[in-house]
């Protein structure tokens, strides 16, 4: 069984055949998914399943609810995080959802970030590009996109955190190995979700400049620049501007130099 919250909230068998949950069991099951094998109390879980119109009896709802989830769930296998399954325990004044954490794909796309970013202080960029690829590649499209509650839009809010820094992290990765053309569809898509990010304007900027089209890097930062004036009333920080009068004076440096070739011996 693996559960999906990078885009609707799913159950799928192994085979990939997607499990039916009614409304409210999925929202349970958004709600111990989002931190598989860690103790979630009553009260929490309530706020996040009924969080306007409770009902009367809110635990022997939250009861009922955790009872369809197991039934919904157990065609996958034993239970347990050693089988097939998973194992929805219930503890004093909370639930467990004990599951191999490989099975969540927020969970498995942080423990990819966490590898990637591992493997860049390794000084291993080829293997943290493939690691940043398999995290990334596990959107789907909005996190937790049918679920409309101001504890879902709250986590949603800190995965699209951790979606921009893994993207810029990739893009800076991109940059360094000189491969900037390939990263370039993506930057613009980040310049466009993210249009007051300096960050991603400056490695945009870079970008373009390494790829020959200097014009195109300082009309990035115009745009910015009078973005912010007009709505901000600021100008961009220094380090953009840096970067800015750099680029306008065509600094070589900028450019990736390929390795100086040893010496015949």
């Amino acid at each position: 069984m693996h559960i999906h919250l990078l885009g609707c909230v799913e159950a799928r068998t192994r085979s990939g055949d997607r499990l039916p949950l009614p409304h409210g069991t999925r929202l349970l099951l958004t709600a111990l998914a989002w931190a598989p094998n860690t103790f979630v109390s009553d009260e929490a879980l309530i706020e996040r399943v009924w969080p306007e119109r409770r009902p009367q009896h809110p635990r022997d709802a939250l009861y009922i609810q955790a009872t369809r989830l197991r039934k919904a769930l157990r065609p996958e296998g034993p239970a347990g995080p050693d089988g097939d399954g998973f194992e929805l325990s219930r503890r004093r004044g909370g639930y467990v959802l004990a599951i191999d954490e490989e099975r969540v794909d927020t969970a498995r796309f942080r423990a990819l970030v966490r590898r990637a970013q591992h493997a860049v202080r390794a000084g291993e960029t080829g293997t943290a590009l493939g690691l940043y690829g398999r995290a990334l590649d596990l959107w789907r499209g909005e996190p937790l996109s049918d679920v409309r509650t101001a504890w879902a839009e709250s986590a949603r809010v800190a995965l699209r955190r951790e979606h921009r820094e893994a993207l810029v992290g990739s893009t800076e990765l991109y940059l360094r190995s000189g491969r900037h053309e390939e990263c370039l569809p993506q930057l613009h898509w980040l310049a466009e979700m993210h249009p007051f990010d300096e960050k991603v304007t400056g490695l945009l900027m870079l970008a373009l400049y390494r790829g020959g089209r200097q014009a195109d890097a300082l009309d990035c930062f115009r745009t910015l620049r009078l973005r912010m004036t007009d709505l901000l009333g600021c100008e961009p920080g220094p380090e953009l501007r840096a970067l800015h009068e750099r680029i306008l004076s065509g600094a070589p440096d900028l450019l990736l130099r390929p390795p100086t070739p040893a010496p015949a011996a």
